[in-house]
């Protein structure tokens, strides 16, 4: 079986392609191991998520109870409290260090 000089050269070529495509899949940047490092941190943001999504649930509770259709007199009396500090006259404050 004789070989001609330009099938063995097509022959090379698709051999050294089919070896480039192989290396990119094993360590380019579209790699296995580079995908498993994906999911990895594809499974810590989502868990950063959650925990952010619930704290904006909480936030959202509270400006529900804020509105003034909604307006909790109790609510608003403690966010008084501690956010500005105020108090009734008849109460006194104790401040400890």
């Amino acid at each position: 079986m004789k070989f001609r000089k330009f099938d063995l050269t097509v022959m090379v070529t698709c051999l050294a392609l089919l070896g480039y495509l192989a290396w990119h899949g094993f360590y380019g940047p579209r790699s296995f191991a580079h995908r498993d490092a994906l999911v990895v941190k594809v499974a810590e943001l989502e868990t950063e998520l959650g925990v952010a999504a619930s704290g904006r649930q909480q936030l959202d509770q509270r400006v529900k109870l804020m509105r003034p259709e909604s307006l909790d007199p109790d609510m608003l009396e403690q966010l008084v409290r501690q956010d500005l500090n105020f108090l009734e006259s008849n109460e006194l404050l104790l401040i400890q260090k």
